[in-house]
């Protein structure tokens, strides 16, 4: 019949203009965060998502807007939590708890866009488009350094702490989870967070009572 339409039209109608570029934005990072930005073409992206390469241009104009909205989707959705938690009024050592609770929340939440940001952002930082990378990550470095440099002069954690040292070593051993962790495994978000926590702040050795 004239008037019929095919499944595929019928799919296409049935997802509002916005549920369906979600719904590629994540397919997209799939790709990104599996094969690299550079070696990712915008026919591999149109492959995984079961369409025809141009029919992606209808909904993004290249694959570097893809990625843009990707990544800054996910600083913003972090720093709005990070944000939170240092307006709080918290102590130091409750706000270090909190700032890395909500970063393997945000992991669990967006484990491709935080795969690509590790692997990527090192040489978009030097592309116009993505100068906003470069903010983020000083407002980054700051949040975590001002944290621990407060802890110190609270005197709840070591005076001899190196804080620069220590936000190396707290920002790498959390990010880094990234490359293992699975959402829906066998520890939630909040657990993993427990368990770094206690490990950093009270150590893995037995202490004397």
């Amino acid at each position: 019949m004239a008037n019929s339409k095919s499944s595929s039209d019928l799919k296409k109608s049935s997802v509002s203009p916005p549920e369906r570029r979600e719904e590629l934005l994540a397919i997209a990072a799939q790709v990104f965060a599996a094969q690299g930005y550079n070696a990712t073409t915008v026919r591999k992206i149109a492959d995984a998502a079961g369409m025809l390469a141009g029919s992606l241009y209808y909904h993004f104009d290249s694959k570097e807007s893809m990625l843009d909205e990707i990544l800054s989707g996910f600083l913003d959705e972090l720093w709005a939590r990070y944000d939170a938690v240092l307006s709080a009024g918290l102590g130091p050592r409750e706000t270090l708890e909190a700032l890395v609770t909500e970063s393997f929340r945000e992991i669990d939440r967006h484990l491709a866009a935080v795969a690509i940001y590790q692997r990527e952002s090192k040489h978009l930082v030097t592309q116009p488009h993505f100068a906003y990378l470069v903010e983020s990550q000083q407002k980054f470095e700051k949040a975590w350094l001002g944290t621990l440099q407060r802890g110190v002069s609270a005197k709840v954690f070591r005076a001899d702490l190196d804080v620069r040292l220590t936000y190396r070593f707290v920002r790498d051993t959390v990010w880094v989870a990234a490359s293992w962790y699975r959402p829906g495994g066998r520890h939630s978000p909040e657990e993993i967070a427990r368990q770094y926590l206690s490990m950093m702040l009270e150590g893995i050795a037995l202490h004397d009572s």
